[in-house]
């Protein structure tokens, strides 16, 4: 491997200092945002300048970070003062690398910190078993409030369904034969509906959320028919948009592998969304595109598939009735 004095040095990497004093001459302290170090270790020698160790560390300290735990707590918070509102967007992702962090002196006026910001990726990867455990945490604050959840699963489709299987297994719903199914119709509704109910262990604490969306579904159709059998208690929605199911290709014919899937997912499971990180006119013309596609697909009146889509919103949302 190449090291000479010519070779670009890898600052992105991250280089510490571990021992510093530029409290000694205070007028250099403005400087440190523009530094390719990515953190140093400031050090008093004296009683007279540990006040001005704490000075810099009050302006460019590293913060403690956030428990989990904390997070948790202010989700929880945020879902008792607004009742009607969702976990989201929570997932599991197995391509996430960490990225570089945010120079001191950056200032986006118009985007929100804490995203990438186009910054420089890193080689550092959450591990699959760490995020597992953080997803499974927050489905199961999203079932202890009975609120809905929308979630995302990149290159970790079969993840995310075992992820969730699992808060389910010991609950799953009865699947009757033909033979039961016509037995129960003839036995009457009262009798029907009681038996669902037991089956449902309606009187027991549920350990998933009642209401999923799989936000901007890129499975194959094969991978989505897991989440249509009977036997699962959780109402699975799947949403589409223009952004990433179709590569922002407002213009272009709508992809058979896209149709598809659209055929594969059952009417009343369907959403649409933007997945735009503004709002205002673009927003809506990606709204409009992907409904007139999955209309022309289903084979749906505007009017009707406006419609269908709305209330299926609705039940996500709010639940059923």
């Amino acid at each position: 491997m190449s090291n000479s004095l010519e070779d670009d040095f890898p600052w992105h990497f991250g280089v510490f200092d571990a021992h510093c004093h530029p409290t000694d001459i205070m007028s250099s302290i403005d400087a440190l945002p523009s530094m390719n170090a990515r953190c140093l270790t400031v050090m008093g020698t004296r009683a007279q300048d540990q006040h001005l160790v704490a000075q810099v560390a009050d302006k460019y300290g590293v913060k403690n970070p956030t428990p989990f735990s904390d997070f948790l707590a202010q989700t929880r918070r945020n879902l008792e003062k607004y009742p009607f509102a969702l976990v989201g967007e929570i997932g599991l992702d197995r391509s996430f690398r960490i990225p570089e962090a945010n120079p001191g002196d950056r200032e986006d006026n118009e985007l929100t910190p804490g995203g990438r910001e186009g910054r420089r990726l890193t080689p550092f990867r959450c591990a699959p078993a760490h995020q597992k455990e953080i997803f499974k945490r927050q489905l199961q604050l999203a079932a202890e409030l009975d609120r809905g959840v929308s979630l995302h699963g990149v290159q970790a489709h079969g993840l995310v369904f075992s992820t969730i299987k699992e808060l389910w297994q010991e609950h799953q719903l009865p699947v009757l034969s033909k033979r039961e199914r016509k037995k129960r119709e003839t036995d009457g509704p009262s009798v029907t509906s009681h038996v669902s109910s037991q089956g449902a262990d309606n009187d027991k604490p549920r350990p998933f959320p009642p209401r999923i969306c799989l936000h901007s579904y890129s499975g194959s159709p094969d991978a989505f028919k897991q989440y249509l059998s009977p036997s699962i208690p959780v109402s699975f929605f799947a949403s589409f948009s223009t952004a990433i199911n179709l590569g922002n290709d407002l213009e272009g014919e709508t992809p058979e592998a896209f149709v598809q899937m659209i055929e594969t997912v059952p009417d009343d499971m369907l959403l649409v969304e933007s997945d735009l990180h503004t709002a205002g006119a673009e927003m809506d013309e990606r709204l409009e595109d992907m409904v007139r596609r999955i209309c022309v697909i289903k084979g749906w009146g505007l009017d009707e598939g406006v419609r269908r889509l709305g209330d299926n919103w609705k039940r996500f949302v709010f639940g059923e009735g």
